[in-house]
C-alpha cells in the first residue's frame, strides 16, 4: 500500500492573507495540474538553486496575448540563461518595443471585415496591419545597416537587433532586455516569422540579404549544454523552440564523447496532449528514450493555457526566493571559444 498512497490529499484552505507562492505551496497537498503547478514552482526553485544553465523554448502568441514582460522579467532577473523563440514572438516583441500595441478584441467578429479595415486577429486580440508595415520598413532599414557579405547566426542577428532597439526603442522587451543581459537568443526558425518575411522583401528590392548559418547556430546551443554541469528547461508550447533544446542534449553528448547525460531538470506548460503524436503535447517521459531527459530528471507535464500559468508561476517564484535573490555561478558565454559556456 505506501508504495503507491505516500500520503493523504490536503483540502485547499482559502485564506484571505495568502501571497501567490503560499497558494502554490499549499496546492501540493491537491490533485491534477494544481498539483503540478505547484511542482512546476517546486522544480523551477531547485533549477535556480543549483549550478545550472536554464533554458527557456519559447512558442505560441505569446508576446501578443500580453506575456512579453514576464519573459523580459525572466531575463533581466536571469531566472533563465538562453532563449529559443519563434520568430513571430520576436516580432510581436519588436513591434511593442516600438512603442505600437496589441488591442484587446473579440473573436466573435467578421474576419472579412476586419481584413477591410486592416485589422489583423489573434483569436481576441487585434492587431494594426498598417502598423506592422511600419515594422518591415524597419526591419528592412536594419538590414540596410548589416555586413551583407557576412554569415551570421541567428544569435549574432538578433544580438544586433537588441542593441538597435535599445537605442531606438519606447519600450523594454525581450530584445532589448537580452542585449542588456548578454542572454543569447537563437530562433531556428526565423524565416518562418514576418522577420523573415521582412527580409526577403528587402531580397526582393535590392537584390541581397542577410545569410543565416543555422548549423553554426546549432553548434552554439549544443556547445553550451556539451560544458554545462547540469541543464534545466522549461517549454511553453513545443514546436521547433522545444525540439531544438531537446537536440542540444543530444548532440552535446557526441561533444563529450560520451552516452547521453539529459537534462537534469524539466517543466513544459502545454495545452496539448501527448496521444496525437506532435511534440508539444510529447511527454518528458518520451523524451528519455531518445536521451533528451535525465533518468533521474526532476520533471513535470502541465496541462494549463500559459496565459495563466505563466503571471501565477513567476510571481510566486519571484515571492519565494525574495527581492534580494542572487544566483550563484550565474552562466556567462564566449561566443569564439568552442563550447561558448564559459
Amino acid at each position: 500500500m505506501k508504495k503507491y498512497m505516500h500520503s493523504p490529499t490536503r483540502p485547499f484552505e482559502v485564506r484571505s492573507n495568502s501571497k501567490v507562492d503560499d497558494i502554490l505551496k499549499r496546492m501540493e497537498g491537491i490533485s491534477f495540474q494544481g498539483r503540478n503547478l505547484s511542482y512546476a514552482l517546486s522544480i523551477w526553485r531547485q533549477m535556480l538553486k543549483k549550478d545550472n544553465v536554464i533554458f527557456f523554448g519559447l512558442a505560441g502568441a505569446m508576446v501578443p496575448a500580453g506575456m512579453r514582460k514576464i519573459i523580459s522579467f525572466l531575463i533581466k532577473n536571469r531566472y533563465i540563461d538562453c532563449l529559443v523563440s519563434t520568430g513571430a514572438n520576436l516580432y510581436h516583441d519588436l513591434h511593442e518595443t516600438l512603442g505600437k500595441y496589441h488591442w484587446i478584441g473579440s473573436a466573435l467578429v467578421d474576419d472579412c471585415d476586419l481584413q477591410k479595415k486592416g485589422i489583423d486577429r489573434i483569436y481576441d486580440t487585434f492587431a494594426l496591419e498598417k502598423e506592422f508595415r511600419q515594422d518591415d520598413s524597419f526591419i528592412m532599414r536594419f538590414v540596410k545597416t548589416l555586413d551583407l557579405g557576412k554569415t551570421y547566426t541567428t544569435r549574432e542577428f538578433l544580438h544586433i537587433l537588441g542593441k538597435k532597439l535599445c537605442a531606438v526603442g519606447k519600450t523594454e522587451g525581450i530584445l532589448t532586455s537580452a542585449y542588456k543581459a548578454k542572454v543569447p537568443i537563437f530562433c531556428p526558425a526565423l524565416g518562418d516569422s514576418s522577420i523573415g518575411i521582412s527580409m526577403v522583401w528587402y531580397l526582393a528590392n535590392q537584390g541581397k540579404s542577410p545569410i543565416f548559418d543555422i548549423v553554426r547556430d546549432a553548434a552554439e546551443i549544443s556547445g553550451i549544454a556539451a560544458k554545462a554541469k547540469s541543464t534545466g528547461v522549461i517549454y511553453v508550447g513545443g514546436g521547433t523552440p522545444k525540439n531544438y533544446i531537446q537536440q542540444a542534449e543530444v548532440i552535446a553528448a557526441e561533444f563529450r564523447k560520451r552516452r547521453n547525460i539529459g537534462h537534469s531538470y524539466a517543466i513544459q506548460i502545454t495545452a496539448d496532449v501527448p496521444h496525437w503524436g506532435g511534440l508539444s503535447g510529447c511527454t518528458f517521459n518520451e523524451a528519455q528514450s531518445w536521451g533528451k531527459i535525465s533518468f533521474k530528471a526532476l520533471k513535470v507535464n502541465l496541462y494549463a493555457d500559459a496565459t495563466i500559468v505563466l503571471p501565477i508561476l513567476v510571481t510566486a517564484l519571484c515571492q519565494n526566493l525574495g527581492e534580494s535573490f542572487k544566483r550563484r555561478n550565474l552562466p556567462s558565454f564566449d561566443w569564439k571559444s568552442k563550447f561558448a559556456l564559459i
